[in-house]
């Protein structure tokens, strides 16, 4: 009988695990190794079913409310000279007269960790360093040196998951690099940018920034090829020694966003990479958001895809109290190949999908009626 699930990675899969789980009578742990909640990121976009299992989680209306509400795009120049705009459409939320809902991923985070109750526990500052399957349960050792025992263990911890490549072992096979660097940060919004966003992209560099709901600060993401450059994951410097070097030649005001770049703490960086895992679970380890299936930012779809995967995953694990294996095997053969139609959508030479391949994939790809039916 499975009774307490950990969850290592405290992102938008990971609370909208803990929350289902947490409804299925389950006792859960979240495992975060960031220190506290973080705050920053980019925008991300809840699309198709998505809504219906937000809508599912009560939550559908408060995050309309707090959705970014930006009322189009400019396309800029090298030099930050307007070269067209439109209304209709954003490049990170594509048309905007579309059902879906963009919203910052630390405001949909907080929206999920308010709905939680005060059962589901959190640990901060701490991670899977190992992992022992025994009998019906699974040993786990933290990186500050205590083990407890869970019945599952659930890897929600990201592209390049801990959990993953201590379990699996097969990092090599499962990475698809797509030759894109892409860093996040946020500064103060002194150009006063309001419901706005400003793009640009040409000879293999772009850029996108908008301001924050308070229009207090605003969000910037680069994007280019690294090329031969090899970074160390955790090496802020030369990240954004490499950043302020790829966008040497872009002027206008977007220097003063490099400028402020080089003091923010609200800082990412990551190589883009999509994750086609040959299998999801072993014994009672499963994967689940990014750590088993990234489709990329580029795919417009992670955050979709993580929120459906919880709420699949979560109700297999209700429907097999007693057969982990076989929920397991009934989410991934549910939600694979609606990862593949998504991942599919990542075409380079465009740098993502279009508006209307946006507006009608994701909905089309998978039935969770009766999974939503049992709620009802």
């Amino acid at each position: 009988m499975i009774r307490n699930v950990l969850i290592s990675g405290a992102g938008v899969t990971g609370l909208a695990l803990a929350y289902w789980l947490d409804k299925a009578g389950l006792s859960t742990t979240l495992v975060e190794q960031q220190p506290e909640f973080r705050r920053g990121g980019q925008a991300v976009d809840i699309r198709g079913v998505a809504l219906d299992v937000v809508k599912a989680m009560g939550l559908l209306e408060d995050a309309r409310a707090i959705r970014t509400l930006l009322h189009g795009m400019s396309m800029l120049d090298a030099n930050g000279v307007e070269m067209q705009r439109t209304k209709e459409r954003t490049f990170s939320a594509g048309r905007l007269d579309s059902p879906d809902i963009e919203i910052f991923r630390d405001d949909l985070c907080e929206l999920l960790m308010g709905a939680l109750s005060d059962r589901v526990e959190f640990i901060y500052g701490d991670s899977i360093v190992g992992l022992d399957e025994e009998k019906d349960q699974v040993e786990v050792i933290f990186s500050r040196g205590n083990q407890r025992r869970f019945d599952l263990v659930i890897a929600a911890d990201g592209l390049y998951s801990k959990t993953r490549k201590l379990w699996f072992n097969d990092e090599t096979s499962v990475i698809k690099s797509l030759g894109i660097a892409l860093a996040l940060f946020t500064t103060p919004n002194f150009t006063g940018l309001e419901n706005w966003q400003l793009m640009h992209r040409e000879n293999g560099v772009g850029y996108v920034i908008y301001p924050s709901r308070d229009k207090q600060e605003v969000r910037v993401s680069v994007g280019f090829a690294p090329g031969d450059a090899t970074i160390s994951r955790g090496d802020v410097p030369a990240q954004k020694a490499m950043v302020t070097s790829k966008c040497a030649h872009l002027r206008g005001a977007f220097a003063q966003y490099i400028e402020a770049m080089q003091e923010t703490q609200a800082f990412y960086y990551n190589e883009l990479a999509q994750i086609s895992a040959p299998r999801w679970y072993k014994g009672r380890v499963v994967l689940a958001g990014d750590a088993a299936h990234c489709a990329s930012p580029l795919s417009g779809q992670g955050t979709s895809l993580g929120l459906v995967g919880a709420f699949v995953l979560a109700r297999e694990l209700a429907r097999h109290p007693d057969q982990p294996t076989d929920a397991f095997a009934a989410y991934e053969s549910r939600m694979r190949p609606f990862v593949i139609r998504n991942q599919d959508m990542v075409d380079l030479n465009r740098q993502g999908p279009t508006p209307d391949e946006l507006m009608t994939s994701s909905k089309n790809a998978i039935d969770l009626s009766d999974l939503l039916q049992e709620l009802a």
